[in-house]
């Protein structure tokens, strides 16, 4: 023994610290900890690991309860001396060793184990427990339970051992091997020795076990000893079933069992009570099973064919022989007695036959009186229900022996005491039981038919037809697989007897004179249905044995073949015949076995089904009329449901289309319409399966039907039925649903755990419809009604409550007892959960599961702290990590705080949560979905994490800032799995050190300052962190561990993060040191070629799809991520170099090529858009570098080629990207030298698209316009409709591809070129109209109508605050600015385009230059701005215009203007006159609002949301530079509110200026009208009114001359504002704006007032010269203009003299006069003087 000893320590040490978790001392591994591995649930999967565990725990298991010692007081010193325990452990650890009679230094280790493993508290609390009495006694008693635990582990282990050691297909049969065969020596006296011990063993009482040893705690240790025992007998059991049993151990193991009554006479048999009885029963059980194993009656049988009898143990041990003989003559008084001596009967029979008969005799009869095979078939059963199913399997193939046996040898006559009958059913039944064992029904049917059980067989043949159930018994139970299958079938379809049984001797038939022999006279039909039904013919001449006859009637065997598969199909009929009437119950016990025996054919064999057609389709109907009968045969519908369900799971169409018309499942009296009508459940019938369950089965407590009910339901869901089969499944879902699921726990239930087994059905049944349907369409009745409130009950179940049930049961090895069942069910009901809320669409209002799941109950008892403490669930792994996963799921939608719902157990579960997290045998995937609930909580739940993180403060003073991990915090463990050192080892494998690196990436997405810090800090940590990169991945078409992908890519965001956030002179030297490592290990180059070939593989995998997308996905971003950061922050990511940028820019390209010209799938284009943004911000940085490239346009134009051609659907943000793109190249490359190679193909693609992209968007703006709503305020130019994203992609892609239509024409400066170009593209219109856009202008005309036109007719405008922000106004204002530079540089080519786009868009235009009066946000101003250019342009073909507008505009009504000019112009015309009137309008506007600064100060605060006055203002949107309402300080609010101001007077002047030269060309020339008196007036119309008032805002005010007057004071004071440079403090215009600014805004007012003077001169020359103006009127004129003029040529030439600026005319504004004769409009490079001159000159006029 010391050996051993000491090579455990040994093996302890050599571990290399395999347990570093266990804080305080090195402690012992649990015998729970030993079991979980080896059932290998824990992180110990490979067989290596396994063998070390079991080498390191050998002595132990060998030891066996003997391991734990009784107290002694050698080792109370050794306690009291070891300075490893804290004094309190060591005190409450004397007090456990009182309480268990344990060894002290062992209870000082159990403790330790037990506030290890199952502590819920923390260590301060421990503290406080261990001081308070009343809490210190709870926890002794939490420990005496998990003692009793470790004692059941510990049995459990050798129990596995013993149950697969031979098993070939276990994958550690080798280990386990190997350690039985260590074990095997003197396991069993060992364990014999165990078992007296615990029998014999005194109760313990108060006296001696301290005052808690209460009546309860006698109890809990009864029982413990109890199953201790069933245990040990198992472990014996099942070592014999393997090893032989010498006669000597037989002898000692029945003397030891009769002394203790086979269980029944215990020495405290007083303290069984009523739920001990299973117990006590499994030893009889196990006790008598291990006697029978014991005498060997296999090798018995087999000596005894071979005539060796004398090979058999117990041939040679003669006085063994006598002594059993002996004690068995004492048996007979307890059941478990009979296989025993019906055992004993066999052997002395077989082994001494001459000399034993009277004690054979007397031994056999006492056996069968005990009724020895009902007995065997209970045994069977009870074993079989629970416990360790190899144990049961062992125990039918000890019994099969034994049976074989016995029928072989004795007569089935002598086999039977009461009665044929009863015995003999009681026999099939223990075959039944008997063959139901796997292998077995193999065995059977290659056994000669004559040997063992199949004499059985035949005796029930013999009786077949007159009784059908023993023979279908036996078959149903011989059915395994498919090959037995054949066999049965074949069985019964060749059948050569029929017996029959008659009362009275039958006329038809004679006999022989002793009666023995009958022959039929006539023929006749065996079952009376109607004619043409299938029945069964006995022709004429049949001889029939009579097996017994005489006064009690007559048994005849007939001689005749048949199928029986026929007379089952008239079994069936009959019974559909006499359903109605009182024979249904005798035909019902006929038809049950053969709908069972089908049942389990084709459930086992598929392929026979056709054949069984005839019984199968007779199933609807049969279940359809037994379930309208007044007292329906449950069993039989339930037998039927199952056919049914079997029949389901491969052609559900059919199975359904059948059962819809029996009226057995629920339905819809009406058809359902809407979700609303089916969660009500209006006018649902429950059918007559609810009429069955409220009626028949709720009442009995027997739920047959019911769980065949569900499992069918389920089948019908799984089947995927059509859309129309759905509904019709509805009203089966929602009575499961809203009856079953709230209320099924409160029916009554006759058997135990059939309440678990319909719970965990329904589940099923509710998983498969969300599995099923991602719709969600049942999903909603769940949430919506009391079922979730059912499904959170199943939740709250709790841990407690299933420890309590899996202590319960025998043998917790089982995998059907009610434990693993309840564990099941929660486990479907988190999951169900998780679903729901997943698929759960977006809305406002709160499910009531949601709010169940939410609310906080009394007591600390809601549901989020029971889903935390399922985390002390130790049995099952999968329960705590499902648990988790709901609660991560809750943590991300709930609106609530996990951490105040955990209340003061907060701290407890934190722990239990961390040291679940540090132990390194604990299964990794709990680890994963601990730190993935943490990653969660990082974002969502701050207090939560607080608490994990565990930092504290530094020195604590509370004012630092510096932090210290705490002892419990979880970032210890996730520095522990970034650790370079310990990856690949077992306890950190690839999943787990990537749930790390996810965690710590929330923390630096969140910005978690305090925890960053501490980590930054740490030693390693960059360089640990940093490990990945440096590794060399295995190509992406051979990567294993997609997860190795994500690995990466959270580095690289963590990296990203860090350095975009942090000021690059403070980052930690660590990581400066790993970015330039990282650069000098040519990394960028190796990552960049990586991604490269990651987006070629899914390009050329796309056809089978590929798995790791996400990963890849993600990994393609962070690496996009950290190239993005390095155009700006290059210094800090030393990625200086050129070379390096080209090589990455290139593989960027190809890699965006790669996924954009293969045939597109989805994961493709979704890269490749990622690339295109990559590629997109590279070009914009990287100018220097792609300027050096080589060609790009040609793989661009390739890519554009193939991404137009694309679904356009998916592309329509990539078409965008790709645009900008060009533009970009273009801007940067240009053509290069004129290689015009693509230009044709790029043009024509462009075009196109402009085309395209215009005809789909009219049909989706009418389309929006037939759903949209009624329009704002007419003069308004805001309304913000709701656009939908689509819409948006749709229009900035129309304004891009114009934009890169413009930057063709740039990049082509003298415009020939475009022109040759053209022409040499056969597909557009040649010559200059295709400059104009190849059609693109047709193209775009009419649909830019429904770009601003909705519902009503009315009329809008913006719905966006930028200026270019991809919308459709904004596409209207770049079609309007293309308009103005082709009509500029094409001139007449152009001109009749240009009119057509007036004439459609003539309401818009207006509409633009009204609005100006009301909105002045800088979108608006800007189209105001556009519009006028293109008038401006326009108005150089006066006549043009004039001839052309006509034709559109038949229509316009005659307006009320002056009427002597429109009797002089056609009445046609108007459009050009309002056109006039506006643009006079416009100018007035402009001109007051420039003058009056605070009224647009005030329009510009009221569109800022402050001051807004009363009245219905117009609605008014922000413009992007308008002040935002959060700015800081009343300086910077100030200022900022300035530049608005200045921003849009700024373009108010711009839109002046450029009306102003418009109106020049509607107003006659200067020198003309001066010098030329013979001039046609009629041509020109007045367009200012006689009046000399300033400007007013009211809409009814004509324009005046004073407007004219107003607008050249307004431009003078605002120059002579720009000279004062004598504020410094006040904000004036020059302390705003650049210095280039204000030069061309000097310039811009210049041009302003020559054209103002110019349009002045000539309308007062036109009115003085008018003669229908009279002569008083002309006076007035001449005497007001002589006076202002005057007035402001003396200011002007002041100005002047100080030095001012020219003129721009053509400078600052995109239009140059045409009539380049008049000095208004000429670049006065020589000074003022012709501009004063000619205003002096027309002064002096009009002073004349």
């Amino acid at each position: 023994m010391t050996t051993q000893h000491s090579n455990q320590s040994d093996g302890r040490n050599e571990d290399g610290g395999i347990r570093d978790e266990r804080q305080s001392v090195k402690l012992k591994m649990s015998s729970r900890e030993l079991w979980t591995i080896l059932l290998g649930r824990s992180a110990l999967r490979e067989p290596a690991q396994i063998e070390a565990e079991l080498d390191r725990h050998w002595d132990r298991l060998h030891q066996g309860l003997t391991y734990y010692k009784p107290p002694s007081s050698s080792s109370a010193v050794k306690v009291k001396e070891n300075k490893d325990v804290a004094q309190p452990l060591k005190d409450f650890g004397l007090r456990i060793s009182k309480l268990l009679g344990l060894d002290e230094r062992q209870s000082v280790e159990l403790l330790q184990c037990y506030l290890q493993e199952d502590y819920r508290g923390t260590r301060d609390s421990l503290k406080v427990v261990l001081k308070d009495e009343r809490q210190s006694q709870a926890l002794l008693l939490k420990v005496a339970d998990y003692y009793y635990e470790e004692r059941m582990c510990l049995l459990r282990c050798v129990l596995l051992l013993l149950t697969y050691f031979q098993d070939e297909r276990h994958p550690y049969r080798p280990e386990y091997s190997n350690c039985v065969n260590k074990l095997e020596k003197d396991l069993v006296s060992r364990y014999q020795s165990q078992f007296e011990n615990l029998f014999k063993a005194e109760a313990p009482t108060w006296e001696t076990h301290g005052n808690l040893m209460t009546e309860r705690q006698v109890s809990l240790w009864f029982l413990q000893c109890l199953r201790e025992q069933s245990l040990l007998l198992e472990i014996i059991f099942l070592y014999y079933a393997y090893f032989e049993m010498s006669p000597s151990d037989l002898l000692s193991f029945t003397k030891m069992f009769k002394e203790q009554g086979f269980g029944l006479r215990q020495t405290n048999r007083h303290l069984v009570d009523k739920s001990m009885d299973s117990l006590v029963d499994r030893i009889g059980y196990l006790s008598s099973l291990i006697l029978v194993e014991g005498m060997d009656i296999d090798f018995l049988h087999k000596c005894a064919l071979e005539d060796c009898t004398e090979q058999h143990q117990f041939s040679s041990a003669p006085d063994v022989i006598k002594e059993m003989d002996k004690l068995l003559l004492t048996f007979g008084d307890i059941p478990h007695h009979g296989p025993v001596l019906l055992a004993w009967v066999l052997l002395r029979h077989t082994l001494r036959p001459d000399e034993s008969s009277p004690v054979v005799r007397r031994i056999g009869n006492t056996a069968l009186q005990l009724g020895v095979f009902k007995y065997i078939s209970t045994m069977l059963k009870g074993l079989g229900v629970s416990g360790n199913n190899c144990t049961a399997s062992t125990a039918k193939m000890c019994i099969y022996g034994l049976l074989s046996f016995v029928i072989t040898s004795f007569e089935e006559e002598s086999l039977q005491t009461d009665g044929v009958a009863t015995q003999c059913s009681h026999l099939i039944d223990a075959a039944c039981e008997v063959l139901s064992a796997p292998s077995l029904a193999e065995v059977f049917w290659e056994m000669k038919p004559n040997m063992g059980l199949g004499m059985i067989l035949d005796s029930a043949v013999g009786m077949f037809p007159h009784k059908i159930g023993p023979l279908l018994q036996l078959l149903t139970a011989l059915l395994s697989n498919k090959s037995t299958v054949k066999k049965v079938y074949n069985f019964l379809d060749k059948m050569s007897f029929y017996t029959q049984v008659y009362k009275h001797k039958p006329n038809d038939v004679i006999s022989k004179d002793d009666e023995t022999l009958w022959r039929r006279q006539t023929p006749k039909l065996l079952y009376p249905l109607g004619t043409g039904q299938t029945n069964l013919w006995m022709p004429q001449g049949v001889l029939g044995q009579v097996m017994i006859g005489g006064e009690q009637g007559y048994v005849v065997r007939w001689e005749h073949s048949y199928s029986s598969w026929t007379l089952f199909t008239c079994e069936v009929e009959m019974l559909l015949h006499v359903v109605s009437t009182a024979d249904v119950i005798a035909h019902c016990a006929r038809v049950k076995p053969i709908l069972d025996l089908v049942h389990k054919i084709i459930s086992t064999d598929w392929t026979v089904s056709d054949c069984l057609l005839p019984l199968t389709s007779r199933i609807y109907m049969l279940l359809q009329r037994l379930t309208s009968v007044i007292n329906p045969p449950v069993d039989v519908i339930a037998s039927c449901v199952n056919c049914l369900t079997v029949l389901a799971a491969r052609m559900p169409g059919k199975v359904w289309s059948s059962l819809h018309h029996t009226g057995f499942l629920p339905f819809a009296s009406n058809p359902l319409t809407n979700m609303a009508q089916c969660v009500s459940a209006e006018g649902m019938k429950a059918g007559n399966y609810g009429n069955l369950l409220v009626q028949i089965e709720q009442p009995r407590g027997e739920y047959a039907v019911t769980i065949a009910f569900l499992r069918l339901v389920t089948t019908l869901v799984k089947g995927q039925l059509g859309s129309t089969q759905n509904k019709g499944l509805i009203p089966c879902v929602l009575l499961v649903l809203k009856e079953m699921l709230p209320t099924y726990h409160k029916w009554r239930y006759n058997t135990y755990g059939v309440r678990e087994r319909i719970g965990c059905l329904i589940l099923e049944l509710i998983h498969a419809i969300l599995n099923l349907s991602p719709e969600g369409e049942d999903q909603g009745s769940l949430a919506n009604t009391e079922a979730g409130q059912a499904v959170v009950n199943i939740m709250g179940v709790g841990v407690d409550t299933i420890d309590m049930v899996l202590a319960a049961q025998p043998s917790s090895c089982g995998s059907e007892g009610p434990g693993q069942i309840l564990i099941q069910t929660v486990k479907l009901a988190f999951s169900v959960t998780n679903n729901v809320i997943r698929l759960k669409p977006p809305s406002d209002v709160v499910s009531p599961l949601e709010q169940a799941l939410t609310q906080h109950g009394g007591h600390g008892n809601n549901l989020i702290v029971v889903l935390a403490k399922y985390i002390y669930h130790k049995h099952d792994p999968a329960l705590p990590r499902l648990a988790i996963q709901l609660l991560k799921r809750l943590a991300t939608v709930a609106p609530m705080s996990v951490y105040a719902c955990l209340g003061n157990d907060a701290a407890a579960i934190r722990d239990a949560f961390l040291t679940r997290l540090q132990s390194k045998t604990e299964d990794m995937r709990i680890k994963v979905m601990i730190l993935e609930f943490l990653t969660v909580a990082v974002e969502t739940q701050p207090g939560l994490i607080e608490l994990f993180l565990n930092l504290e403060v530094k020195d604590g003073k509370e004012g630092s800032k510096e932090f210290l991990l705490g002892e419990w915090s979880c970032l210890h463990v996730v520095l522990d799995l970034i650790d370079s050192k310990q990856q690949g080892k077992y306890w950190c494998p690839p999943l787990l050190h990537r749930a790390a690196l996810a965690f710590l990436l929330a923390l630096w997405q969140d910005r978690r300052d305090s925890a960053i810090s501490v980590l930054r800090t740490k030693e390693r940590f960059w360089e640990n962190l940093t490990t990945p990169l440096f590794g060399t991945l295995t190509p992406p078409s051979d990567t294993t561990e997609p997860c190795v992908l994500e690995t990466c890519a959270f580095v690289m965001k963590i990296i990203g993060l860090e350095i975009y956030y942090v000021v690059s002179g403070s980052l930690e030297q660590s990581l400066k040191d790993g970015l330039q490592k990282f650069s000098n290990a040519r990394r960028y180059e190796y990552w960049s070629q990586y991604v490269k070939s990651l987006v070629c593989h899914v390009a050329e995998m796309e056809e089978e799809g590929i798995s790791s997308f996400p990963e890849t996905q993600m990994l393609i971003s962070a690496w996009r991520m950290l190239l993005i950061l390095s155009t700006t922050h290059s210094d800090v990511m030393q990625l200086a170099e050129d070379s390096t940028k080209l090589k990455l820019f290139m593989d960027v390209l190809d890699g965006t090529k790669a996924a954009l010209t293969t045939p597109t799938s989805v994961p493709c284009l979704r890269l490749g858009s990622m690339m295109a943004t990559l590629l997109l911000i590279l070009l914009k940085q990287w100018r220097s570098v792609v300027a050096t490239a080589p060609d790009i346009l040609s793989p661009l134009s390739l890519i554009l080629e193939s991404v137009l051609q694309a679904d356009q659907q998916m592309m329509e943000r990539t078409k965008a990207k790709i645009f900008s793109a060009l533009i970009s190249v273009l801007q940067i490359q240009g053509l290069n030298g004129g290689d015009i190679s693509q230009l044709p193909q790029l043009l024509l693609s462009v075009c196109e698209t402009v085309k395209d992209e215009a005809l789909a968007l009219i049909d989706n703006t009418r389309h929006m316009r037939q759903m949209g709503d009624t329009a704002e305020d007419e003069d308004s130019m805001e309304t913000d409709s709701f656009r939908g994203p689509q819409k948006d992609q749709r229009d900035g892609v129309c304004v891009l591809a114009l934009h890169l239509a413009k930057e063709l024409c740039r990049s082509d400066e003298d415009g020939e070129h475009w022109v040759s170009v053209m022409r040499k593209i056969p597909v557009l219109p040649s010559g200059a109209a295709a400059v104009a856009g190849a059609g693109v202008i047709q193209t775009i005309c009419l649909p830019l109508l429904s770009v601003y036109e909705v519902s009503n007719g009315a009329s809008q405008s913006f719905s966006r605050k930028s200026q270019d922000s991809a919308c459709w106004p904004g596409v209207y204002r770049l079609c309007m600015s293309l308009m103005e530079s082709l009509l500029k540089t094409l001139r007449y080519n152009f001109i009749n385009e240009a009119l057509d786009f007036v004439g459609v868009h003539q309401e818009r235009i207006l509409q633009c230059l009204n609005a100006v009066r009301t909105v002045q946000s800088l979108a608006c101003l800007d189209e105001a701005d556009h519009t006028v250019g293109f008038l401006l342009q326009l108005s150089s073909f006066c006549k043009e215009w004039q001839f052309h507008l006509p034709s559109l505009l038949r229509d316009v009504q005659a307006s009320p203007e002056d009427n002597s000019t429109s009797a002089k112009i056609t009445a046609q015309l108007h459009w050009c006159r309002i056109q006039l009137v506006n643009l006079c309008y416009l100018c007035q506007t402009c001109t007051y609002l420039l003058h009056s600064k605070k009224m647009l100060h005030h329009y510009l605060q009221a569109k800022n949301g402050e001051a807004l006055p009363p009245g219905p203002l117009p609605r008014t949107q922000r413009g992007p530079q308008t002040l935002s309402k959060e700015a800081a300080g009343g300086g910077e609010r100030e200022e900022a509110e300035q530049k608005a101001l200045l921003a849009v007077q700024c373009s108010l002047l711009k839109i002046l200026s450029k009306t102003l030269a418009t109106l020049q060309h509607f107003t006659p020339d200067c020198c003309q009208i001066l010098l030329d008196q013979s001039m046609d007036l009629a041509e020109y119309r007045t367009l200012f009114v006689l009046s000399f008032t300033t400007p007013a805002f009211d809409p009814d005010v004509a324009p005046s001359f004073g407007t004219l007057l107003a607008t050249i004071n307004v431009a003078l004071s605002m120059l002579s504002e720009m000279e004062k440079k004598k504020e410094p403090v006040s904000l004036s215009i020059v302390s705003l704006a650049s210095s280039d600014e204000i030069q061309a805004l000097k310039s811009l007012l210049m041009f302003t007032m020559e054209n103002c003077f110019y349009v002045l001169i000539s309308q007062a020359v036109r009115c003085l010269k008018d003669p229908s103006i009279l002569p008083r009127d002309k006076q007035r004129l001449k005497q007001e203009l002589s006076s202002e003029l005057s007035t402001l040529l003396s200011s002007l030439s002041r100005h002047f003299r100080r030095g001012s600026p020219s003129s721009p005319a053509s400078g600052i504004l995109p239009s140059t006069q045409s009539k380049q004769s008049t000095p208004g409009s000429k670049a006065s490079h020589e000074g003022q003087e012709p501009f004063i001159q000619l205003v002096q000159a027309f002064v002096r006029l009009v002073q004349r």
